[in-house]
């Protein structure tokens, strides 16, 4: 595992995208229980593309452009869908109270998010192969363990980010006029993350 490697994954990591932005969002408005179930479903949204850059199965997305479409709309639709619950669930930002969704179902739209991202096979793809040395013995298996390694580093990120949000969740949930301009953030960046991927091609 070349330092260059660790370096890189982290800076990739650490840039906001959509699991960051779901996981902050999470962390403001349930603790850091419902932080933890969103970095754990956004890292688990991402194994099913790792395992498909791996077995080459990402061939079928960039030679079928109506499976890519398909997988690039419903995923901008579900993200529009999320800026909308963010806009009008006012009660999962009230002061001393939890997020009432259920572990399970904040993990689960964590999964999705990254699901319905097919772009995330392309970036494994063109990613993780950089890292592997052409005299490899084994260039699917480092390709493999390169992207563990990827994902654990996501979750700690997410995790990271998730804790520093949980840690200012009070403070910010006493402040109305910084709290309704974060609902407002959060709606307007998933409604961002979703036009950008409506708009990427394969």
């Amino acid at each position: 595992m070349s330092p260059e490697f660790l370096l890189t994954a982290l800076i990739v990591c650490i840039s906001p995208g959509t699991g960051v932005v779901y996981t902050l969002a999470c962390a403001i408005s349930g603790g850091r229980r419902a932080a933890f179930a969103a970095a754990v479903g956004g890292t688990l949204g991402t194994l099913p593309h790792l395992a498909a850059a791996v077995l080459g199965l990402v061939a079928v997305l960039q030679t079928s452009p109506a499976l890519f479409s398909l997988l690039k709309y419903a995923g901008a639709c579900y993200l529009v869908y999320l800026a909308w619950q963010t806009l009008k669930d006012r009660s999962r930002f009230e002061v001393g109270t939890e997020d009432t969704a259920s572990f399970t179902a904040i993990v689960m739209r964590g999964v999705l998010i990254n699901i319905l991202n097919p772009k995330l096979s392309m970036f494994f793809l063109a990613f993780l192969p950089q890292f592997i040395g052409p005299d490899s013995l084994s260039p699917t298996l480092d390709m493999l363990l390169l992207g563990v390694f990827f994902t654990l580093i996501t979750f700690a990120v997410f995790i990271v980010y998730g804790l520093g949000a949980s840690f200012a969740r009070q403070r910010i949930l006493n402040q109305p006029g910084t709290l309704s301009a974060m609902r407002y953030g959060f709606a307007a960046c998933f409604m961002g993350l979703g036009a950008r991927l409506l708009f990427a091609t394969a």
